[in-house]
């Protein structure tokens, strides 16, 4: 059984930008606050949200994008990580990666949706004149979420697949995601 401890060493091995880190720390914690929504284990929700993107940083430019996961998925089968986050791994960059499988549980879907929240989560925190997420609402979040100007990366149809295939209402879902990531705003540098 893959361990938080095991998880943040083989994510810093592999990953040394700060912001990216980061990214990862926020998913994490959104994972777990929906983990504890759905009454499932958290330490596995928040281990496949720690480590999602471990490999982004050495697949992002060097290596065609469909490389992404691939390093990350083997080094967690080297660690005996649990079928389900292996498969929430796998699953979060469906639609991204070739051959990535469509998410079909609730910790795929969860992942898969708080992915991209979390960015737009933090591009709102970022035009707030103390760029500090306890400044953010759910309704400041809201009012960008139709500027597809802001953070236009953002793939806003990704996150909104919470109300079909988690049962999540958007305003809630968002509600869960910003109280986890204000939780931890230290660690995050908002």
């Amino acid at each position: 059984m893959m361990t938080r401890k095991q998880a943040l060493q083989l994510l810093h091995e592999h990953m040394q930008n700060a912001n990216l880190r980061r990214h990862c720390y926020a998913v994490e914690a959104v994972m777990k606050a929906l983990a504890r929504y759905f009454k499932e284990d958290e330490d596995k929700w928040g281990i496949a949200g720690l480590l999602h993107d471990a490999d982004y940083e050495m697949t992002k430019d060097n290596e065609p994008k469909k490389n992404h996961t691939k390093h990350v998925l083997k080094w967690m089968k080297e660690l005996e990580a649990e079928t389900d986050i292996y498969d929430a791994v796998a699953a979060h960059a469906w639609g991204f990666v070739e051959g990535a499988p469509e998410p079909a549980t609730k910790i795929q879907w969860a992942l898969y949706c708080c992915d991209e929240l979390t960015g737009l989560i933090v591009a709102v925190a970022l035009v707030k004149p103390d760029k500090r997420l306890a400044s953010v609402s759910v309704d400041s979040i809201m009012k960008k979420w139709n500027q597809k100007a802001f953070a236009g990366g953002v793939k806003r149809e990704q996150i909104a697949e919470c109300e079909p295939r988690l049962g999540i209402p958007l305003h809630e879902f968002i509600q869960i995601a910003l109280e986890a990531m204000q939780g931890i705003s230290e660690d995050l540098g908002l």
